[in-house]
């Protein structure tokens, strides 16, 4: 299949749009000039059931809808693009919106950049010791955006907000001079958008290298949903694969840190062709997503999702809590609900699938997990470990908050047993206090 992919500019060119009233295609056109859109021909035919639109859980993954924005932002742009406002006035009023939306959570900007000879180093974030993040500059785009993505900045054209790497050999000497890091993610937007000459440009050098302490390299992708010839029948698909190979057979460990958000995207012959190729090389496949109202938020769903994965040999990894950026008002689900989830998802599966860690906010402290609802001292509380920290002795202590129905996000949880603070904000505070304040992550007085 040759690939064809459509934006904002042309996406009234779809011909599946056809079962879409104009007024559909009017919101996917509004949110669109805030939030990223792109979609592929592959998705287009066979990912997405057109009978069950708007509906559909992928439709809702890759198309935009009106209550992606809040009211007052959805209103302002279309009365713009009715008055058929000038290029300079919309881009001041997109950009504001954006600005708005949290486009870069958890300290991603302010706290996670590492420094090379007292200068940042760019396309790269360090938050935890043993991983480093690698943005490479040339696959700062995806075959398709996912409408949660909470990466979204990278694909806005606000250069200022963008990660984007270009001197791989400046990563190795950071590597190099920190003996902590085992590990190097390779994200983006998507790695596997690049050429095979790119990525192996990017590759090689850290093979070549031979540094002590790397014992890792991850790339995340969605290209294995979103476009599996990529590795099947492109024309570089073979060249890929092999170099898959040359970085299993340096010694690293590589593993595919593959998106897959609903069972539908397992269905179709094409991608588990792909995931037996990428098995093939030696590669694992580890799978993540965020639970997320209006695609996936319901046990059975999940419970497909991490039986169809393991079936595939692909080992759970992650469900996430949607990030608190870009749509995160349509897709959030109450901590609780998502506990509940999980909890009865994970009842239904075998030893095998429960590799899989969840429910896990993402925060700027670290990666937090639900552990559960439980009653201590007569107080209902809910209860919460760190599996990642910005300082590792937080991680696998529990700690607990006030039982909360409605709260969707670390921020409006508040501490447990009449506690003035959660144990871990005092050092988060002293550690960043130039740039923190600790008022916009913690609500509580």
């Amino acid at each position: 299949m040759d690939y064809q992919a459509y934006s904002v500019a042309n996406f009234r060119k779809i011909p599946q749009l056809c079962v879409l009233s104009e007024e559909q295609k009017k919101d996917i056109e509004v949110v669109a000039h805030i939030l990223p859109f792109k979609v592929n021909n592959f998705v287009l035919d066979h990912l997405i059931n057109w009978d069950n639109v708007p509906g559909d859980p992928i439709f809702t993954l890759t198309f935009p809808q009106r209550a992606m924005l809040v009211p007052r932002h959805y209103d302002e742009i279309a009365a713009l693009l009715a008055q058929g406002a000038g290029k300079p006035v919309l881009k001041q009023a997109i950009d504001r919106i954006r600005l708005a939306l949290n486009p870069h959570p958890a300290g991603q900007m302010d706290h996670n950049i590492p420094y090379v000879n007292g200068e940042p180093l760019p396309g790269v974030q360090h938050k935890y010791r043993q991983t480093v993040l690698y943005f490479p500059s040339q696959g700062q785009t995806c075959h398709a955006h996912c409408t949660f993505c909470f990466r979204w900045p990278q694909f806005t054209g606000m250069t200022e907000m963008r990660f984007a790497g270009r001197e791989i050999e400046l990563l190795i000497d950071y590597v190099r001079e920190h003996p902590e890091i085992t590990d190097i993610l390779f994200t983006g937007g998507d790695p596997l958008v690049m050429s095979v000459k790119s990525l192996a440009a990017n590759l090689e050098p850290l093979l070549a290298a031979k540094l002590p302490n790397l014992r890792r390299i991850r790339i995340g992708t969605k290209a294995l949903t979103y476009w599996p010839f990529r590795f099947l029948t492109d024309n570089d698909s073979t060249e890929l694969l092999d170099l898959f190979k040359r970085v299993m057979a340096s010694g690293l460990h590589l593993a595919i840190m593959a998106h897959f958000n609903h069972p539908h995207e397992l269905a179709s012959p094409v991608v588990r062709d792909a995931l037996q190729r990428v098995r093939q090389t030696g590669a694992e496949i580890r799978t993540q997503s965020p639970l997320m109202r209006h695609i996936n938020d319901d046990a059975e769903v999940w419970r497909e999702l991490w039986d169809l994965q393991v079936d595939q040999g692909c080992i759970p990894y992650y469900m996430f809590i949607a990030r608190d950026t870009g749509a995160h008002q349509y897709f959030n689900i109450p901590l609780v609900r998502a506990w509940e989830i999980f909890r009865l998802a994970y009842q239904q599966v075998s030893g095998l699938c429960r590799t899989v860690r969840g429910p896990v906010m993402s925060t700027n402290p670290g990666k937090i997990q639900i552990m559960g609802v439980s009653e201590i001292r007569g107080e209902k509380v809910l209860a919460l470990r760190f599996l990642q920290g910005r300082d590792p002795d937080w991680v696998q202590r529990p700690f607990f908050a006030g039982y909360d129905q409605t709260a969707t996000w670390l921020n409006e949880l508040k501490p447990a047993f009449g506690e003035k603070r959660f144990f871990f904000e005092d050092t988060l505070e002293s550690t960043y206090r130039e740039n923190i304040n600790t008022s916009t992550i913690f609500n509580y007085e």
